[in-house]
């Protein structure tokens, strides 16, 4: 969900920079742009939806995973492409209209290290300088990309900046999972409040990281979500947490809440699929996180609460995060401020309630994307 990952209501905060006058200019004139609605029943189809969708208001490619050195090093990644229309008069012949905005964050986790390494891209895209194709997925930012490999359906990403570079390939080892019912996803108590949404778990993530002159080879699994919408949070919300997790058995779970300011959840949902293929949906009261620990950042002062109790129908993992300085600070492209970081899933058999089974459950690696803990999110 970007989620998820990014803060959306950045998102067109972002084309503030060189779109404001244009842009009330066109309010004045009572002329607005049209976005469409992300409606149920229509179906996915592939490699056309791993494209762009520039009909739409925002929409992004999401890349998180786990890494391990030659010296079983964990590393936590994470690359994130975003897509927004702003609300500008349509027509305008120049080439210089901003009429599609890209941005782009990149950070490594490392533990040695104590907090995030990032950076981060945003420019409008066109005159070869930054793009998104509509036909399969191939999205760049100068030397920033990622792209779907036509060549045995593998996945590819290239980001150089002053603090790390990294190539990664990513190949599937399961099939797509459309998240929602065939795809839709809900996200507020209005239909309209949705996202067209799947997501690629259990990829199988190799390549290299350079630092500071030196190249690392490194192995893991990572998860891929793409989604767009037009009309995402309810008026209440504030933000969400999400967390996409890769089960050690090989299945995969998705989970996410959109908060009200005042602590509780206004909507939720959650996709398991099992190691055997069997996929199991849960509805917004099957879905709870109830937090066990809060982090503050002695930088920005927020507190998010990085350590979480993740309950499922009757399952319930407890998310631990492999460091707590996860926040990333994107205030130079999208003006926000979130924690996107790598955790662990264990399953909790001690809490009450869980079924005799329950200690069978899958422990897991994935990522936990908090937004919303400084202000609300508007779009």
């Amino acid at each position: 969900m970007k989620r998820r990952a990014l803060v959306l209501s950045s998102a067109l905060g972002l084309a503030s920079f060189a779109t404001v006058p244009r842009a009330a200019k066109s309010a004045q004139k009572g002329i607005h742009v049209h976005y469409p609605d992300i409606v149920p029943g229509v179906p996915l189809a592939f490699p056309r939806d791993h494209g762009a969708h520039p009909r739409f208001r925002t929409e992004w490619w999401y890349v998180t995973g786990w890494l391990e050195t030659p010296e079983d090093a964990p590393l936590g990644f994470q690359v994130t492409f975003f897509r927004t229309r702003p609300d500008l008069q349509p027509g305008d012949p120049s080439a210089f209209a901003p009429n599609q905005l890209l941005f782009a964050h990149a950070a490594l986790a490392d533990p040695r290290v104590g907090h995030l390494i990032h950076a981060q891209r945003a420019v409008r895209a066109g005159m070869g300088l930054a793009g998104a194709r509509e036909d399969d997925m191939q999205i760049f930012i100068g030397h920033w990309t990622l792209a779907r490999e036509t060549n045995g359906d593998q996945f590819t990403t290239h980001i150089e900046s002053h603090e790390f570079d990294f190539d990664l390939r990513l190949v599937p080892t399961e099939s797509i999972l459309e998240e929602g019912v065939r795809g839709f996803s809900q996200k507020g108590p209005s239909p309209r409040q949705a996202s067209r949404y799947y997501s690629l778990p259990q990829l199988d993530a190799s390549g290299q990281i350079r630092r500071g002159g030196v190249t690392t080879p490194v192995r893991g699994r990572a998860w891929l979500d793409h989604e767009w919408s037009s009309a995402y949070l309810d008026a209440r919300a504030v933000g969400w947490d999400w967390t996409g997790l890769n089960f050690d058995d090989g299945g995969a779970l998705m989970a996410f809440r959109i908060r009200l300011a005042s602590g509780a959840s206004l909507w939720a949902g959650a996709t398991w699929r099992h190691a055997n293929g069997q996929i199991e949906r849960f509805d917004a009261p099957q879905v709870e996180f109830r937090v066990q620990r809060f982090w503050r950042s002695s930088r920005t002062g927020i507190r998010y609460p990085i350590e979480q109790q993740l309950h499922v129908g009757v399952y319930i993992w407890r998310i631990v995060p492999l460091f707590d300085d996860q926040e990333l600070d994107s205030q130079a492209s999208t003006g926000t401020l979130y924690w996107e970081g790598a955790v662990r899933a264990k399953p909790d058999p001690t809490s009450s309630g869980l079924p005799a089974n329950s200690a069978h459950l899958p422990a897991g690696r994935g990522y936990l994307e908090l937004t919303g803990y400084d202000r609300a999110l508007k779009l």
